[in-house]
């Protein structure tokens, strides 16, 4: 009763460790709504209106509007920039991506579509933007639109330090061996509820698990027929190296016998049935007898002449088992009844 075994071992089995790089960020829109443009046209080159101050990412940050530009060079267009406040002793680093762009008074329509910005924002480089923001005269043709109202949205991202996670699997887990530990149980025996005395050589087992893989076993153990002392049930028509192999194909799904002892195995339970066939118990074994998965042609005439005599017949059909051949074997109760009638 030797169970294969291997020696590979699948890469599922190993101690396993892996990382993973996270990087995070922190995303926040800030809306600065510049009123009556008009009146801030003309304030002059390198001057600017500011917007409150506002935190993404743990600093805070604002925005520096230039009507007239930030230098001389720039002075057909508007500039802007965001800003980081810096301070004392601040010497982060922090990088980010941010978009700049104005937006008419709705805040839907865009009078700008700048893409996104990548940049780094350091102690000594505070602030990053356009020179050429807008060209004024773009400006003052949809300020006078819009009563010289316009948004310039600001939608930042602040990226934290990349961390890497190790994640470690240290724990092998073994290969599912059910039908190994059944076979164990078996033969420990720990647990066992019923014993077979086979030609004189006790065989020990679980009435459940016994039940739960042969109908044969269900209705000897729990069924209308069952045995009146199941603590130890006397088996003499068998030999126990046979009882042996049907014992480990229950509880292993594996064959340990070839063909010819699978048929004697068969035979075994056909006989044995056979000889126990009363008026409780007839409709039930003919219902096993035809729905086991090799048909038991033997143990079905058994029970059928058992049944014959019209005297039989009528006290079997008042038996709960007779009920149950009724309902599941209804081909098999029509061809039952015309042989109980041609038989007189």
């Amino acid at each position: 009763m030797a169970n294969n075994s291997t020696s590979e071992v699948s890469h599922g089995q190993l101690p396993k460790t892996s990382s993973t790089c996270l990087t995070e960020g922190v995303t926040a829109v800030h809306d600065f709504e510049v009123a009556n443009y008009r009146l801030l046209d003309g304030i002059g080159i390198g001057k600017h209106v500011s917007s409150s101050n506002f935190s993404v990412g743990g600093f805070e940050w604002f925005i520096n509007f230039f009507p007239d530009g930030r230098m001389a060079d720039y002075a057909d267009y508007t500039s802007v920039f965001l800003d980081r406040v810096i301070q004392q002793n601040d010497t982060y680093n922090v990088r980010t991506k941010f978009t700049l762009n104005m937006l008419e008074k709705d805040g839907e329509a865009q009078l700008t579509k700048y893409n996104e910005i990548n940049h780094v924002f350091s102690s000594a480089k505070s602030y990053w933007g356009y020179f050429r923001f807008v060209a004024k005269a773009k400006l003052k043709s949809s300020s006078q639109a819009n009563n010289g109202f316009f948004i310039i949205r600001c939608v930042l991202t602040v990226i934290k330090e990349p961390c890497t996670e190790v994640k470690r699997n240290t724990v092998v887990v073994p290969q599912p061996n059910m039908q190994g530990q059944l076979c164990q149980m078996w033969k420990d025996g720990q647990g066992a509820d019923v014993t077979f005395s086979v030609s004189g050589q006790l065989f020990k087992a679980h009435r459940c698990l016994l039940a739960a893989r042969s109908l044969v076993f269900k209705a000897e153990l729990f069924g209308p027929m069952k045995e009146k002392e199941t603590q130890c049930i006397k088996i003499d028509d068998i030999d126990p190296k046979i009882f042996e192999a049907l014992l480990h194909f229950i509880y292993t799904d594996s064959l340990l016998v070839n063909e010819h002892h699978r048929e004697g195995l068969n035979g075994m339970c056909e006989s044995k049935l056979s000889e126990r066939i009363d008026v409780e118990t007839v409709a039930t074994t003919l219902v096993l007898a035809e729905q086991v998965q090799h048909h038991c042609k033997d143990l079905k005439e058994a029970c059928v002449e058992f049944i014959a005599p019209r005297n039989v017949l009528q006290a079997v059909m008042a038996t709960d088992g007779f009920e149950h051949l009724v309902a599941s074997c209804p081909l098999l109760m029509k061809e039952l009844l015309d042989m109980v009638s041609r038989g007189g």
